[in-house]
């Protein structure tokens, strides 16, 4: 009967053992969820009207803009990004808030729009080239390529016999 203990006990501390190795383990897979950006209060957004507000009611309600236009003041954008990543993975992008403002000359509201993620625009690098239009030539092509063609007629220059107008080779 002793013996039987002893291996119950044994057992229930591997046990236990075990189950701590695998809380540790799972817990580095946990989801990261963040925020950036402008936090968006719809009830603040929505109390901005066009031709009513202006340039200094904005600011006053909703904050300085996280950027403007480049070239004017005419455009303000308030930009809202929530993002997800499952332990060491790259974070992506599960909803997005951009809150463009447009103003007229005078400075008062003409619109609010608002876009979401749907205009995110996936770019995806392919290997460690950027891929281009136009011929592929391999490295013994573009080395031994020109040989025979400096100087060959058609080609922009003025070498390989060609004369000019005036007949002689330097238009004399």
């Amino acid at each position: 009967m002793r013996q039987f203990s002893r291996q119950s006990r044994s057992g229930r501390i591997m046990l236990a053992v075990g189950l701590c190795a695998l809380l540790l383990g799972t817990s580095g897979c946990a989801r990261i969820r963040t925020h950036q950006g402008y936090q968006v209060d719809k009830l603040l957004v929505d109390s901005i009207q066009p031709g009513i507000d202006n340039r200094a009611s904005v600011e006053g309600t909703l904050g300085r803009p996280s950027f403007a236009a480049q070239f004017g003041d005419q455009d303000w954008y308030y930009v809202s990004r929530d993002m997800r990543a499952l332990a060491f993975s790259n974070p992506k992008p599960v909803a997005q808030t951009v809150l463009h403002v447009r103003f007229d000359a005078a400075g008062n509201v003409l619109a609010v729009d608002r876009m979401g993620l749907e205009q995110v625009a996936k770019v995806s690098p392919w290997g460690e080239k950027t891929p281009t239009l136009g011929r592929h030539r391999s490295l013994f092509q573009e080395v031994f390529g020109n040989i025979g063609a400096v100087g060959a007629g058609g080609m922009g220059g003025m070498g390989g016999g060609a004369t000019s107008p005036g007949g002689g080779p330097n238009g004399s």
